[in-house]
């Protein structure tokens, strides 16, 4: 397993980083979309906190991925892939990185026009992006992180059903290249 992306595959840590923000990703879903019906009570303060961290923690990840990624080679499209095909693909991998950054923002800036405190884990403060609460951005900026999360889930709907039948109908690479534990062509590793 290399650490770098080569011309047929991934390496290691980008595919690392693809399945544990996409795994932080389902994580936070299930959480925001359990925590919006509970009543106001310490349990869902804790799992409120919960979310702003895992989310604070994906933004991290984030960056660290795109900062790699500018340093690495693209693996090669399958021959025979139709241009636009190429262009769809690159388009909505954009989208996601643009989503996967925006989205953990829009939530830091409405818990910051909430007043509401933000330390990851426990561990230390993240300062606010508002300076206080704010009546004005704090619905607004709900209703950008809401948004957001609903194009995020149509656009990975897409990216699973695109790299599905990639594999299944077109028996391509394009997902065997990001699956920990894929082996490069000629015999690699």
């Amino acid at each position: 397993m290399r650490l770098r992306s080569t011309e047929a595959g991934w390496g290691v840590l980008l595919r690392t980083f693809h399945w544990l923000i996409a795994a932080l990703i389902l994580a936070q879903a299930v959480i925001g979309l359990s925590m919006v019906p509970m009543g106001v009570t310490p349990a869902k303060v804790r799992v409120f906190a919960l979310h702003k961290s895992i989310g604070m923690t994906i933004l991290a990840l984030a960056l660290l991925r795109i900062a790699w990624r500018m340093g690495e080679k693209r693996p090669v499209d399958p021959a025979g892939m139709p241009r636009w095909q190429r262009g769809a693909a690159r388009a909505v991998h954009l989208t996601l990185y643009f989503l996967i950054l925006a989205i953990p923002l829009s939530g830091w800036w409405f818990n910051s026009a909430s007043n509401a405190p933000l330390a990851w884990f426990g561990l230390f403060p993240i300062p606010s992006l508002t300076g206080g609460y704010d009546p004005v951005w704090k619905p607004r900026a709900l209703l950008t992180h809401q948004m957001l999360f609903w194009v995020l889930v149509a656009l990975l709907v897409a990216h699973v059903g695109a790299a599905l039948w990639h594999h299944f109908v077109q028996r391509d690479d394009v997902l065997r290249r990001m699956l920990v534990g894929s082996r490069e062509r000629n015999g690699g590793g």
